[in-house]
């Protein structure tokens, strides 16, 4: 039964992350096909995180108190719809009212999306605490796993069906995820036997970022994600930039190295790797080492002008990317009591929105007065981050509460 249902909240994860990487990377696209302004297209792109910073923490409170198991399946049929929704107005061929639905589908889709939030606290909840660092691995090769067929499947449905497609496919992967987890998905978390406090909105996210240690670890997470979304942003630009080459082929190109990078972060998440590592390092000097090795990876990359030495770079950042995120939320779990796994991950994943939200708009701006800025930034923050926690996490021992 455990085995069932970690293989279904991979797979959960997994096709909802496939679902938004295959239509996220087409909305620039659509938005210029019906003339939008480059504020519209940056709203559509930011509707899902600023719903998911506000939403997360909500989702996350709420499967503590009903269980694991109806918030996911909620989640799972809602994202569906909104793929239903964003392939209508794809299809419109009135501008307005198609970049307008466009826009409510991607606010819809990320007011209702909590799969990852509650993924994490499932694993939580079936995982004894000294393995959770190699199980949340899992969750980060569905991120993998999503980054690199997410784009491919939007480019080749899109080339072979018409616009449309992506959002159907979207919406039938969905659908299958739906179907498998209501046939095969057993509850994890039974409220019913646990006193569960419930804390106002606010009030939880206060309670959660004033714990030691804990509001370190988000801190971290935030960092991480700023990061990567730092480098999702420009790459396409970089590319441009340092190989001289035209829009149509850098959209082509840029769809490989993600894919690259996406595989390459599924094989170095998996459990067993993550569970080398933290068993040889420990959680706290395998996230510092992880950050630096992040740092020289970004720093690198403004600077790399020959194809072979740009894909040394992009591994570099990758693994060092990839080894951050499992380790802290093993640690997060590990540092919140089993009756608040899902508002800890809540708050945690809406801080990553947040981050979401301003990584766009730092490294855009900052790309466009010299190219090199967003990656130094980034670079001296990972290593900054690297140096704190050596220095506050590293010597600490992790109570497990329960």
């Amino acid at each position: 039964m455990k085995k069932r249902s970690i293989s279904i909240i991979f797979l959960t994860v997994a096709i909802d992350l496939i679902g938004f990487g295959l239509i996220l990377p087409l909305i620039p696209i659509y938005s210029e096909n019906f003339h939008a302004s480059g504020f519209v297209i940056g709203a559509i792109i930011s509707a899902y995180s600023l719903m998911q910073f506000i939403f997360a923490p909500v989702w996350g409170r709420l499967s503590d108190r009903i269980g694991r198991r109806p918030v996911l399946l909620a989640s799972t049929c809602c994202a569906s719809l909104s793929y239903v929704i964003f392939a209508v107005g794809s299809g419109l061929s009135n501008a307005t009212a198609a970049l307008a639905v466009m826009f409510f589908s991607r606010l819809f889709a990320g007011i209702c999306g909590a799969n990852i939030t509650v993924a994490q606290a499932y694993i939580a909840d079936i995982t004894p605490p000294e393995n959770r660092s190699a199980q949340m691995g899992l969750i980060g090769m569905a991120f993998g796993l999503g980054f690199a067929f997410g784009p491919v499947f939007g480019a080749v449905s899109s080339k072979h069906f018409g616009v449309t497609a992506p959002g159907w496919t979207s919406a039938i992967l969905c659908a299958v995820n739906f179907i498998s987890a209501f046939l095969w998905l057993g509850e994890s978390w039974k409220p019913a036997e646990h006193a569960v406090l419930q804390r106002p909105h606010i009030e939880q996210w206060l309670h959660t970022l004033r714990a030691p240690r804990l509001n370190l670890l988000i801190g971290i997470y935030f960092l991480a994600t700023f990061c990567f979304t730092c480098f999702e942003v420009t790459i396409g630009l970089l590319v441009i930039r340092n190989f001289k080459i035209d829009i149509k082929t850098s959209l082509v190109t840029v769809s490989w190295l993600i894919a690259y990078c996406g595989v390459m972060g599924f094989f170095v998440q998996s459990p067993g790797a993550i569970g080398r590592v933290v068993g040889k390092l420990g959680e706290p000097k395998m996230i510092a080492a992880s950050l630096v090795v992040a740092a020289i990876g970004i720093g690198l990359l403004p600077f790399l002008t020959t194809w072979a030495a740009l894909l040394a770079g992009l591994g570099i950042y990758t693994i060092g990317s990839s080894l951050t995120r499992p380790p802290v939320f093993g640690m997060i779990s590990m540092l919140t009591l089993s009756t608040e796994q899902g508002a800890v991950m809540g708050v945690t994943q809406g801080m990553g929105s947040l981050a979401r939200i301003a990584g766009p708009i730092f490294a855009a701006t900052l790309f466009v007065a010299h190219a090199s800025l967003p990656y130094l930034i980034c670079a001296a923050l990972c290593f900054a981050t690297a140096l704190l926690t050596s220095q506050y996490l590293t010597h600490i021992p992790v109570p497990v509460k329960t």
